[in-house]
């Protein structure tokens, strides 16, 4: 599948560091850094066993692609979903070249360790999923979490809030990335697991502010 997208377009993926991060997605998107941990590189084990573009799997009724292209024109994101299963439905469904009959995406975003008590990884399904709602011009109501830490699959519901957060991460994702201005450290617990730790600097943070209320003290005296 062939996608095409204009220069100003951003990477998928990012939406998930967004929303877990503002800073982490700048650091990585407007300045171009990076740096691995042992957390990032399982996950990024996992993926490339995932992501096999030349596997395409027949289970009965459903057939499973892999690294499939996505791009929404609206959300201006592009991307590449782990996994796409094409389930047979007698209505509602695309067309698929060389498939008979018409079919629904079902995506599926494989992830290291665990579900987490925030949504960044739902995000990130639900911008896939309407990426391919607007490429295929058919409705996904749903997808799934695959976790390697428990080893199932979460059933995932894209219900108008979700896409309402996608839609305005993606806006934001955009004017701050037009901006180029990364935004401040601020440390809190997640930070310990960020691979960026070593570059971003979170609790040096608390340091400056202690140094900016010594510096006005010592000018209003």
């Amino acid at each position: 599948m062939t996608i095409e997208y204009n220069e100003d377009y951003l990477m998928l993926s990012g939406i998930q560091h967004f929303r877990f991060c503002e800073r982490q997605w700048a650091l990585i998107h407007v300045e171009g850094q990076w740096n691995e941990n042992r957390l990032t590189f399982e996950g990024r084990l996992i993926h490339e066993r995932a992501d096999d573009p030349f596997r395409v799997e027949t289970l009965g009724e459903r057939f499973v692609s892999r690294s499939v292209p996505v791009v929404s024109h609206r959300l201006k994101l592009y991307g590449v979903a782990d996994v796409v299963e094409f389930i047979k439905s007698s209505e509602g469904g695309a067309r698929i070249a060389d498939r008979e009959g018409l079919w629904t995406p079902y995506p599926i975003e494989y992830k290291h360790g665990q579900p987490k008590s925030d949504d960044c990884d739902l995000i990130q399904l639900c911008a896939q999923a309407m990426c391919l709602e607007e490429m295929l011009g058919v409705k996904v109501t749903e997808g799934a979490m695959y976790y390697y830490k428990i080893r199932r699959r979460l059933k995932i519901v894209f219900d108008s809030a979700v896409r309402a957060a996608v839609a305005d991460a993606a806006e934001r994702m955009r004017l701050s990335f037009l901006s180029g201005v990364t935004p401040k450290a601020l440390y809190t617990k997640k930070c310990e697991n960020c691979s960026l730790i070593d570059i971003c600097l979170p609790k040096s943070a608390r340091g400056d502010k202690a140094v900016e209320k010594y510096m006005e003290g010592i000018f209003e005296r």
